[in-house]
């Protein structure tokens, strides 16, 4: 879903010759419908940027998921905090709970979130929906964690063990169950197309499955406060690790957007999630010298 804007600047500048303006023709939409899936916005981006021999070229997409928004933390009782762009959308501070809440996850329009509880039991606000949960299942070690499947059909949910729980729409792909652990998972985050995930230990120790891959731990760094969750950026190119108090460990192209470290909690930081990009924001990148020129 692309705005008429998708063209501003394409056919600017009287100078240029006829071959540069077909050129931009051609390339234009393609360059659009590149723009309008996470994997060829990431693609884009690689383009070097070429100041001196092209123009840039903007797109608004229904979700411009390749852009980092901002984070949201959740602490036990179920107080929601949130940094950049990430939206409130409610939460269950006021709620008696059987089980603290353990982690959280996103909707892929950043419209809702879940809240998981240690126990497995589900909480949905926004537009997020109810896909099941581990509140009857016996389990072997509590939940600590949850990710949520890319178009929001299903979501996993992971235990201090290394087991994993699949709902909805969302596949196995492996767990460390039967890994011997230097400290317990404590949370996860799947990749972008849901073909993979990460877990995260309390130690800062990072395990890939599926399609994930390794981008940077906290395995050997000193802590102030464990590891009690993660995020990934929206193109998987990174993620990050949250404390429980509050600070943020950044990987690969994860950004800095803030941390609840220096704030006072009522409780500890239990887990963080990152929602896409609000409807409406616009990627750009710079098209290569065939171009119309400044």
């Amino acid at each position: 879903m692309l705005s008429g804007r998708g063209l501003r600047g394409a056919t600017r500048g009287t100078g240029a010759s006829f071959a540069r303006q077909l050129a931009v023709a051609l390339l234009a939409p393609l360059l659009l419908a590149l723009a309008a899936s996470p994997s060829g916005a990431a693609w884009l981006r690689r383009i070097p940027t070429l100041h001196a021999s092209g123009r840039t070229v903007a797109a608004t997409t229904s979700t411009a998921s390749a852009t980092q928004a901002g984070y949201l933390l959740v602490a036990s009782d179920g107080g929601i905090f949130s940094f950049g762009a990430a939206q409130f959308r409610g939460s269950i501070a006021a709620t008696p709970l059987n089980a603290p809440i353990v982690g959280m996850a996103a909707t892929p329009d950043g419209g809702g979130y879940w809240l998981v509880a240690a126990d497995g039991g589900i909480f949905a606000y926004g537009d997020a929906l109810f896909h099941g949960s581990a509140g009857a299942t016996p389990l072997n070690a509590p939940i600590v964690g949850m990710a949520a499947t890319p178009d929001g059909g299903g979501y996993w949910l992971v235990a201090a063990d290394g087991g994993i729980f699949a709902y909805g729409d969302a596949l196995f792909h492996g767990s460390a169950g039967a890994s011997p652990l230097n400290k317990p998972i404590v949370g996860m985050a799947a990749t972008p197309d849901g073909g993979g995930y990460w877990l995260v230990a309390a130690d800062g120790g990072i395990f890939a499955y599926g399609d994930a891959l390794f981008h940077g731990s906290a395995g050997a760094t000193p802590l102030n406060a464990p590891i009690v969750g993660m995020a990934a950026t929206p193109d998987g190119g990174g993620y990050w690790l949250v404390a429980a108090d509050g600070g943020i460990f950044a990987y690969g192209d994860a950004l800095f957007h803030g941390s609840a470290g220096a704030s006072p909690l009522k409780k500890p930081i239990v887990g963080m999630v990152a929602p896409a990009t609000p409807t409406g924001s616009t990627t750009s990148w710079w098209v290569p010298a065939l171009g119309n020129q400044p």
